[in-house]
This record gives structure tokens, C-alpha cells and sequence, in this order.
């Protein structure tokens, strides 16, 4: 896995309404990581994380070094100043991956709170004025907290994961990530060569969806009675169903009561990782 920062489309925003309900969940988020980074010591951060070949303390290295970009990301939106260009993250990246597992845990914790602390401390009017250029699309500040979301509370799963396999994606954040799901299904899925149209259904939230395999992929809501001429069907809890757009529903963190068959094994490998 690479160091880069993959993220769901930064045009949508997860929340309508403003970014509170986006930060308030990546602060649950970060406590969530906190707590399991602060009950490990030195063998427990250098144990792998579900990411393969990353070690825990590198999933932190990443989320910590994305934290100490995108800081840089809402202070140029607040100032008008321009936001870090690719050499000037690269030189971040790479002062990161020089830091010993035990500087890039404690960075990351404190990369990660300062941001959050950036944006919980602006008020109303700087969070309606906030605009910044990322990928060559202006974002506003709801859309740039549920880009850090994104990535945040996956990767919390991938440490959380390796230290109790049962372990499931915060139920607030899938409340959230879940509507980014068509954009993202766009970006990342890997078509098939023999097109496949399955019809999804997800609990805990309740969601119905389209999943077209090829020729491009494609994942679109539709309601109960919209399924006809579906190739097959599938209904497993929105938490799976999030992990497994994300490439992280294998056999051994498949949820009880979902069943294995060739329509799961058809998005896995449509659906093979960030």
C-alpha cells in the first residue's frame, strides 16, 4: 500500500447540513484510535495491521502525516494562501516514514488533534467561508472533514481489527461514509469481463443498491421494487457492505449470518482495496 491519500470524491458532502455531525464522528474516531495506539507498547505498535506489510505504527504514520497535510490543506483555506503542492507533501511523506515506529505513533496522535482542534475551533461564519483547492476541485469544509473521515475511520478498523478480529467499523461513521458509497465504487472498482448486476440490500442503516460489475462500475440506491432483471442478490449489515467497497470484507471478517457465495466472491474482486 502506498503512502498516498485515497479518499472518497471530495465533490460530495456527506453532510447537508455543515460539517458539525463530520466532526463531531472523526472526533470519535481519533478517541477510538488513541485509546487502542496508547494500550500498546513497542512489540504492539510494530505487529501488522490489517494492511498488509504496514506495521500498526505505520497505519499511524499515514493517518498522522494526511492529518499534517490537511492542516496545512484548512490553514491556506482560511488564509487564501495556496494549499501544499505535491513536492512539499512528498517532503512530508518522507520525514514520516524516517520516524521510528514509537515518534510516528506519538506524531500521529498529535497531528491528528491538532487538526481536530482546528476545526472544532472555528466559528460559524469561518466554517461557511472556508474554500480550498484539493485534486483540482474546490471543497468546502464539510467535504474536507468527510475526507478525513474517510480514511480515518478505516484505517482505526485496520488497527482495531488486528487486535480483536471482531472488531467493526464505528457505527457512526458508516452512518456517514455510507452515502459516499456510489462515488466512491466509481473510483476505485475494477470492472469484470463478464458483466454482473446484483442487487444489494444493507441493514443497520436500511439501503437498497444497484451494483453494476461492467463494462465500468457502477453503484446507484434504488428502491424495493427496482431490482428486476438483477443477476443475483445480496444482504449482509451496512457495516460489511462499506468494508467491502473498501477491499476489507475477507473470509475470516465476513459478519455471521452472511452468506458466502459467488456474488461476494464477484465483489471482491471488483472491490479489491484501498
Amino acid at each position: 500500500m502506498s503512502n498516498s491519500t485515497e479518499l472518497a470524491d471530495p465533490t460530495k458532502s456527506t453532510d447537508p447540513t455543515g460539517p458539525t455531525v463530520a466532526i463531531s464522528t472523526l472526533r470519535r474516531s481519533h478517541d477510538r484510535l488513541t485509546a487502542l495506539l496508547q494500550g500498546l507498547d513497542a512489540d504492539g505498535i510494530r505487529q501488522e495491521s490489517y494492511d498488509a506489510g504496514w506495521p500498526i505504527a505505520q497505519v499511524a504514520s499515514h493517518l498522522g502525516s494526511q492529518a499534517e497535510v490537511f492542516g496545512l490543506v484548512l490553514e491556506a483555506g482560511l488564509t487564501g494562501n495556496d494549499v501544499p503542492d505535491m513536492p512539499a507533501v512528498h517532503q512530508i511523506w518522507a520525514r514520516w516514514d524516517g520516524s521510528t515506529p514509537e515518534e510516528q505513533v506519538k506524531a500521529s496522535l498529535e497531528a491528528n488533534e491538532a487538526f481536530l482542534a482546528g476545526v472544532e475551533s472555528l466559528s460559524p461564519e469561518d466554517q461557511e467561508r472556508f474554500t480550498a483547492e484539493m485534486f483540482g476541485t474546490e471543497v468546502d469544509l464539510n467535504q474536507l472533514v468527510a475526507m478525513k473521515l474517510s480514511e480515518h475511520a478505516i484505517h482505526t478498523w485496520d488497527v482495531a481489527t488486528a487486535l480483536d478480529p471482531a472488531a467493526t467499523v464505528s457505527d457512526d461513521a458508516v452512518a456517514l461514509l455510507l452515502d459516499d458509497v456510489p462515488a466512491l465504487a466509481a473510483q476505485v472498482g475494477t470492472p469484470t469481463t463478464e458483466p454482473t448486476t446484483i442487487a444489494v440490500t444493507v441493514t443497520d442503516p436500511e439501503r437498497r443498491y444497484l451494483v453494476v460489475t461492467g463494462p465500468a462500475v457502477s453503484v446507484a440506491a434504488i428502491e424495493d421494487n427496482a431490482d428486476d432483471g438483477t443477476d443475483a442478490s445480496l444482504r449482509l449489515p451496512a457495516e460489511a457492505f462499506l468494508r467491502l467497497v473498501y477491499g476489507r470484507l475477507d473470509p475470516t471478517h465476513v459478519p455471521a449470518g452472511v452468506i458466502e457465495g459467488a456474488e461476494l466472491e464477484t465483489l471482491r474482486t471488483v472491490f479489491r482495496g484501498l
